[in-house]
């Protein structure tokens, strides 16, 4: 999980697109999951049930919530924060670097759900993000003329594709929890970093990556809310535990991939 402090530095900062504009330094306490977790886990303000508060999302959004921390979560969350860890600065190779891991992550399960029929209420859910980040990648190698880095087979994205893919083959319910988190976290969490990293190293550019031109976000989650609980429905209740107990490990992946956004080089 993630806090973000933001505090103004009179240093000058990249010489990008606003090279006048001093460096916003923004601070950020890592609490084990990367992307924040975005399942719109506020309070339903009206009497009718949406798809988060009933069947099995409803089981998994618990579950995420408990793995948030009291700071983050007074109600639900059940982790303790960490001492501070010092501050985390984002840099442009750092943010170029995560969005390329990224990419080769969304660009694994958005295979993976058009190869299986199993997985076909997840396929053109407007939630698919490889096309979006492809776009940001070239705006950035234009912008600042940074190409993408290689991936590396022992880097966080490739790790995480590997996975994935024995996942979908072998274990569908712990696919989806990663499906789950990954998607519904950027949403949110992942949103929020992104646009204040953006706005700091990026002039106020939104990337594609932080747009869903397919529609309202919270549209489009919740019919996938609706797909997921209607999928589980044939989950025996093993495998519904199963796919539970692997929510601590998809956050841990994403967080791996985060933790890019620092690098220097």
């Amino acid at each position: 999980m993630l806090t973000l402090r933001v505090q103004n530095f009179s240093r000058c900062g990249h010489r990008g697109p606003s090279a006048q504009a001093s460096r916003r330094v923004i601070r950020i306490v890592c609490h084990g999951h990367g992307h924040g977790h975005g399942h719109g886990h506020g309070q339903t303000t009206t009497a009718v049930l949406t798809e988060k508060d009933k069947g099995f999302i409803a089981e998994m959004r618990k579950v995420a919530m408990k793995l948030h921390t009291k700071e983050q979560a007074p109600k639900e969350g059940g982790k303790e924060a960490p001492k501070q860890q010092g501050p985390w600065t984002p840099t442009l190779a750092g943010y170029l670097r995560f969005l390329t891991e990224s990419k080769a992550v969304y660009d694994t399960f958005e295979r993976l759900v058009l190869q299986s029929d199993e997985y076909a209420a997840l396929r053109n859910t407007g939630l698919e993000r490889a096309q979006a980040l492809a776009g940001d990648l070239a705006w950035y190698e234009k912008t600042y003329n940074l190409k993408a880095p290689e991936l590396q087979e022992d880097g966080p994205g490739l790790t995480y594709c590997r996975l994935l893919e024995k996942l979908a083959r072998e274990d569908p319910p712990a696919f989806i929890c990663h499906y789950y988190n990954f998607y519904f976290a950027h949403t949110a969490g992942g949103r929020m970093i992104g646009n204040k990293v953006g706005g700091m190293l990026l002039d106020g550019h939104t990337l594609a990556f932080y747009q869903w031109p397919a529609g309202d976000v919270n549209e489009l989650l919740e019919r996938v809310r609706k797909s997921i609980n209607v999928m589980a429905e044939s989950w025996s209740p093993e495998a519904k535990a199963h796919c539970l107990d692997e929510t601590e490990a998809s956050f841990k992946s994403s967080g791996v991939i985060l933790r890019c956004i620092t690098e220097t080089a």
